[in-house]
Order: C-alpha cells, then sequence, then structure tokens
C-alpha cells in the first residue's frame, strides 16, 4: 500500500536504524560506520555495516541493504505494511491505513483468532467423552496436565463436522475456514481436517496462533498432519515450540525432528527444545535460530532417515553462523523413549557428551569404509582430509587430523601431510574463484539479482550514480533538467528516480529508507550501489551522468569493458575521488 511520504519520513525519523538493528545485532562502532554479525547469513567477520548518516545498512558479504523499514522486514519476515505498522508502534505513531491494508490485517487477525478459537475447541474436546482416547493416549505418553495446559494440546473429535459446526456458531464463514487451513472441500462442502488426532497449536514467535499439526495415535499414517500453507502459517518460516524456547536460560536450543519429542523435552526440564514443521530444516529455520542462540544441539532419530537429515541439516546451520553439536540417543530410538526410560538426569549426562560436527562427520565418514582393507582405509584418509581442512585453525586440523589417523591406522605425520594437500588444494580453488572475479570487472559490477538486468552497462553505470548522487545531494535533482523515466536503460533505476525527483519537488527527504514499492532484491541492490559509490557529490558528475543517459537512450552503443572502465573512473575523478 502506498503511505503518504510526510509520514514515511516521520517515521524513519523517529526510528533511528542503529537503535532498531541494535535490538537484533551486537554492533560495534567503526568511523561513521557501525559493524557487526550479518543477522542474514553465517559469518564469523562482522561484514554487516549500519550507517546512521545514511540511515542503511548493507552487508558485504550477502548483500542485503536497504533501510530501516527493510531490516525490519527482512528480520521478522513482514511484508512492507506490516513492517511500517510494527516501527509505527515502537514511536508511538498512528498508522494511516487504507482500506486495501485495513482489509488484509483485519483478515490476518480474524484468522489468528480463529485459530484460537480452535485450540480452545480442540482443548476442551480433549477431556470431553469424545475425546476420552486422545486423553488415554497423551497419558501413557507420559504427558500431565500441566504440559498439557502449557502446549494448548488438544484432541480433534473423529467427526466430519465437529470444528466446523462449532466455529460456524462463533461467526466463521466457511471461506474462513478454508482460507485458515481448518477444513478440506469436497463437492462444494467443506469438512474437518483434523479427525481423530491429538492436536497441537503452533504459535510463532510473537504469540500469534499461526496452525496446527495432528498426530495419529496408532499406527496409520501420514504421522503427523500439518496446516497447510495460509496467510499466516509458513512452515519453511517457523518452528514449534519456539515461542517457548526463545525465553530459555539453558544457553543453546535443542533441535529434534517430532512434536512429541520437543514436548517430552519441555516437560522434563529442557525448556530449550524446538522442532521443525514436518519439513526438512531450511536455511529460513536457521536464520531464524540465530536470534535466540550461538548454539544448537541436534537430536534427530536413529534411523536412517534421522542421520540423512542431521548430515543435511550440519552445513546449513554453520552457514548460520551457529555452533553445532549432535547428540546420538543410546538405547532409545528418540529422545522421548530415552527420558521416559532414563529419566532426565540420565540425559543431561547424554547432552554434556554431545559430539561437535567434525566428531560425528568423522564417525559418519569411517562408517563407509571397512579400515581393515587398504584401498578403504586410503579412500577414508582422503575424504577425512577433505573434511579437516575447511577448518580454520591449524590446531583444530592437527587434533582432528590425529584422531582420523589413529581410525585408519596410519602415522599423524602421514595425515598431515594429506590434510595439508587438501588444504593447499581448497585455497587454491578459492583464489582461482576469486581471481575470475577481479579479472571480470564489468561483471563484478551486475546486479546480483538475475531478476534485476543491466543490459546496456555504460548507461546502467550512470544511471545508478545519478541515483546515488541525488540521494547524497538532494538539490543535484535540479540538474537533471528533461530526464525521464523512460530514458532509463534499467526500469528500476528509472522508477527509483522518478520517485526521487517527485519528493524532491514536494520537498521531502531523498533516502533509501523512504522509497516504496520496492522488493528486499531491488532494496539491496540500490544499498550495494550507494556502497560502491562512496565520496563528494559535484553537480558536473550529476550533469555528466544525465548526459550519458541521455546519449545511450537515442543510440545503443556497444558499451566494451575498457570503455567502461573509463567512463567509471571518470566518473570518480568528477566526484573528487581518487581511482
Amino acid at each position: 500500500m502506498a503511505f503518504p511520504p510526510a509520514f514515511l519520513d516521520e517515521l524513519v525519523a523517529r526510528n533511528p536504524i542503529e537503535e532498531v538493528v541494535s535490538q537484533y545485532v551486537n554492533l560495534r562502532r567503526s568511523g561513521a560506520n557501525l559493524f557487526g554479525l550479518c543477522p542474514f547469513h553465517g559469518e564469523k567477520t562482522a561484514s554487516f555495516s549500519v550507517s546512521p548518516d545514511k540511515g542503511m545498512f548493507y552487508c558485504f558479504g550477502c548483500h542485503k541493504g536497504g533501510g530501516v523499514i527493510n531490516f525490519l522486514m527482512e528480520i521478522e519476515n513482514l511484508s512492507y505494511p506490516d513492517a511500517v505498522r510494527a516501527l509505527a508502534q515502537r514511536a508511538g505513531m498512528t498508522v494511516p491505513e487504507d482500506e486495501q491494508y485495513q482489509s488484509r490485517y483485519r483478515q490476518q487477525e480474524r484468522l489468528w483468532a480463529l485459530c484460537k478459537e480452535a485450540a480452545r475447541y480442540y482443548h476442551t474436546q480433549l477431556y470431553a467423552p469424545a475425546g476420552a482416547a486422545g486423553l488415554a493416549y497423551a497419558q501413557k505418553r507420559g504427558m500431565t496436565k500441566s504440559i498439557l495446559t502449557k502446549f494448548g494440546v488438544g484432541f480433534a473429535p473423529d467427526s466430519w463436522s465437529g470444528l466446523v459446526d462449532a466455529m460456524r456458531a462463533k461467526g466463521y464463514t466457511d471461506q474462513e475456514l478454508t482460507a485458515a487451513g481448518l477444513v478440506s472441500e469436497k463437492n462444494g462442502r467443506v469438512y474437518d481436517r483434523f479427525r481423530n488426532r491429538l492436536m497441537f497449536p503452533i504459535i510463532d514467535v510473537r504469540g500469534n496462533l499461526i496452525g496446527f499439526g495432528g498426530r495419529v495415535m496408532d499406527d496409520s499414517t501420514p504421522k503427523y498432519l500439518n496446516s497447510p500453507e495460509t496467510l499466516i502459517f509458513n512452515k519453511r518460516k517457523n518452528l514449534f515450540a519456539l515461542n517457548l524456547a526463545k525465553k530459555s536460560k539453558l544457553g543453546y536450543l535443542i533441535l529434534v525432528e517430532g512434536y512429541m519429542d520437543a514436548v517430552s523435552l519441555h516437560q522434563y526440564g529442557f525448556d530449550c527444545a524446538v522442532a521443525s514443521l514436518g519439513t526438512a530444516l531450511t536455511e529460513d529455520h536457521a536464520t531464524l535460530l540465530t536470534r535466540y542462540t550461538e548454539e544448537v544441539i541436534l537430536i534427530y532419530d536413529a534411523d536412517e532417515a534421522g542421520q540423512d537429515a542431521t548430515r543435511r541439516a550440519i552445513p546449513i546451520l554453520e552457514r548460520a553462523g551457529l555452533r553445532v553439536k549432535v547428540l546420538k540417543v543410546k538405547d532409545a530410538k528418540d529422545p522421548d523413549e530415552f527420558l521416559k526410560k532414563f529419566g532426565a538426569d540420565r540425559f543431561r549426562v547424554l547432552l554434556e557428551g554431545a559430539s561437535n560436527r567434525i566428531e560425528y562427520q568423522l564417525t559418519t565418514i569411517a562408517k563407509k569404509y571397512d579400515l581393515r582393507e587398504d584401498d578403504q582405509r586410503i579412500r577414508f584418509v582422503q575424504e577425512a582430509a577433505e573434511l579437516i581442512s575447511t577448518l580454520g585453525s591449524a590446531v583444530q586440523r592437527e587434533i582432528y587430523g590425529g584422531r582420523a589417523a589413529e581410525a585408519a591406522g596410519i602415522t599423524a605425520d602421514a595425515m598431515k601431510l594429506e590434510v595439508e594437500k587438501a588444504w593447499r588444494r581448497r585455497r587454491a580453488r578459492e583464489k582461482k574463484r576469486q581471481e575470475r572475479i577481479d579479472l571480470a570487472p564489468a561483471q563484478a559490477l551486475r546486479p546480483k539479482d538475475r531478476s534485476i538486468r543491466y543490459d546496456n552497462m555504460k548507461s546502467a553505470m550512470a544511471e545508478e550514480m545519478l541515483i546515488c548522487l541525488m540521494m547524497k545531494d538532494p538539490p543535484l535533482s535540479d540538474v537533471t533538467g528533461d530526464l525521464t523515466e523512460a530514458d532509463f536503460s534499467v526500469p528500476l533505476l528509472g522508477r527509483v528516480f522518478a520517485q526521487l525527483k517527485s519528493r524532491h519537488d514536494q520537498g521531502l527527504e531523498l533516502s533509501l529508507g523512504v522509497l516504496e514499492g520496492l522488493t528486499p532484491e531491488e532494496t539491496s541492490h540500490l544499498a550495494g550501489a550507494l556502497q560502491r559509490n562512496q565520496g563528494p557529490a559535484r553537480e558536473e558528475a550529476a550533469r555528466d551522468c544525465a548526459a550519458v543517459i541521455r546519449e545511450e537512450n537515442r543510440q545503443e552503443k556497444d558499451g566494451s569493458e575498457e570503455s567502461l572502465l573509463a567512463l567509471r573512473d571518470r566518473m570518480k575523478q568528477r566526484k573528487g575521488v581518487k581511482s
């Protein structure tokens, strides 16, 4: 939706970007900017910068960037209007909402309220005669009344219309029931999606009830039936029980496969357990976890499927910057069974012995080979060396190299040589990759997002620089003359130019943070352009940019790499920056 420009200016002014970002990222000042570890991708060296004077953030690693609204959209997975609403609430401002947005937000609120009513219905049914089987199953699994209440566990009766009838009586329509994922439809009639299942409400980190997971009480399939994707439920961006686990004081989070495992861990005092929602772990899940912890202990089932899931999850979590440990449950198929058999104290001992990801992966590699056979020992050593070569510390490489050598029955020196060879090969590959980037300056200047095309690089560079100059020094908008959006070769840059020009004519602020109608990728691209185009803003440079855009619009030219670099150098000289 379109908000009044003056409202957006005040919103951005009353929400300094460094204050908002510091709620999620530990920032340290370095000169005029602040730096910290990027919350959007895993890194060990801070490449995430916040520029208070420009009102923008930018990560030199993953290239995400933008203003304070865009930051909140990315970090909290909000739509543009919802991010504006959240910032307005933070600043104590009233949002001038149009009818379209009011309608959409009311729909969200209505679905949240509907899901909450459905949860009350299911919880009530658990203690009603129709839920006797569900209550008996929950008690058989060792779930206490307090834990059932804490998680809002309920029961969906074996009925085709129990929930439908109850929610209709409360004034909800069949369309709303469908939109919330609570019903299925056939031949124009709706019926309860969940039947004869123990019901686990799914609550997001902001406390909104967004969906359900229903578990069967026998061996029928599917074992778990989850809500479908809806306006309020996205299983790839939410985790079961994170709304509770985020408050844990244990200093780590435990990631398990099933709802029952998570509930059981909480019941036994491990209030840091979360579970994925019927899907494999995603990058979004890992990023979500980084907001609440630096360490994750993976406890997936001991079967082959669980171990495959563990191997897939480790690199995803590490890329997000998380320390990863892996716990293999012994003498039980999952944490729930172990806790029932041996209790919390034994499980705590098990947790203390959880292996880090290198130990786990070395053990996994060793199981692939018969180390009594020479050729298989060689293959084990080679694969183990490749793994160990990924470690940044020479001490780590030596320690784990020694363990691999012991497993293979070779000397530590021989293993060290193999690791060093693998490490040199890795460094050589990385060096070649960087050289290809360094030797292709024109390619390096192209947008990272493929949806943004720079077909005419010469014009695109001038367009990019002109926009940056206008944001740095708004009066330079006056020297663009009769230049219009249609003259730009890159549609995105043309739209931004038109918006900046319009704002300047109204006497409003010109900055990245107040631009509307841009996707996160487009905003990140503009933030990157502002980072590339540093230095003072000069009127002569702005005139040159406008002239190039007009010239290229009239007659398409071949922008060779040499002329492209020459243009870049000339523009920098106009701005008073040394090449």
